[in-house]
């Protein structure tokens, strides 16, 4: 059974669960590229490496993995395997992640870029079946690019996932409203799969988020943020 969504008038979803929109007011896509994609430092960072490995603690509606394959398809100077983990404990259907898509406003992104992204949401949904507890690996790209779907909670599956990390998106309903996501052990769980250098990004500038990342070695920065927030966080791993 998938995670039900209910879509406001402009096009917005929203989650019943938690009662809170999936993604910025700006945009899904816009927040994306600009919050978790760019501020990891993509796709610079993955040049002239053989294989790079994304961390995202929420899949949600999949924006996050789509943009970041969409910047991976158009870089000439990709790397040669891109790896993205994710953990995801309410699966949406696919119905809901392409219409996710399909709702973005033009001045999110010029046409090809949508056209893209679309093409893209198309082929994940085309896969996007059977989402039982556990790990689920897709494959895209003639295997280049490979998404790997931990679904369950995130305190059980995110410590399990047999990966390290050059950049985590750190996603999730607010904490607020959804104080697992950005607890104490979810946060030592991703230092955990980090390494030296490894990049991370999130939109939440929490008071608890910013000291749990700092105590757990990341080097942490506020960044102007996607209007109407007005900070985000970006943090790079520095263990002692």
């Amino acid at each position: 059974m998938y995670e039900s969504v209910n879509w406001s008038e402009d096009g917005t979803p929203h989650s019943p669960r938690f009662m809170d929109r999936y993604h910025s007011c700006a945009g899904g896509l816009a927040q994306a590229e600009t919050v978790f994609v760019a501020g990891c430092g993509l796709p610079g960072n993955w040049r002239g490496k053989t294989q790079f490995t994304v961390l995202e603690t929420g899949f949600g509606l999949g924006l996050n993995f789509l943009s970041t394959w969409s910047a991976w398809e158009t870089d000439p100077q990709r790397c040669d395997q891109l790896h993205f983990y994710s953990v995801e404990a309410y699966p949406v259907s696919s119905a809901d992640m392409v219409r996710a898509v399909g709702a973005v406003a033009p001045s999110e992104g010029d046409k090809a870029d949508l056209g893209r992204i679309q093409s893209l949401a198309q082929q994940l949904a085309s896969v996007w079946q059977g989402l039982s507890p556990g790990i689920h690996t897709f494959h895209f790209a003639q295997g280049h690019v490979v998404l790997t779907l931990a679904v369950g909670e995130v305190g059980q599956v995110l410590p399990a996932l047999d990966c390290q990390a050059d950049a985590v998106f750190l996603d999730g309903f607010s904490p607020s409203i959804n104080p697992d996501m950005w607890s104490v052990s979810t946060l030592q769980a991703v230092a955990l799969h980090c390494r030296a250098g490894t990049t991370l990004a999130t939109y939440t500038i929490a008071k608890s988020v910013r000291e749990g990342l700092k105590q757990l070695g990341f080097l942490v920065t506020k960044c102007k943020g996607l209007p109407p927030k007005r900070d985000r966080l970006e943090a790079i791993f520095q263990p002692s």
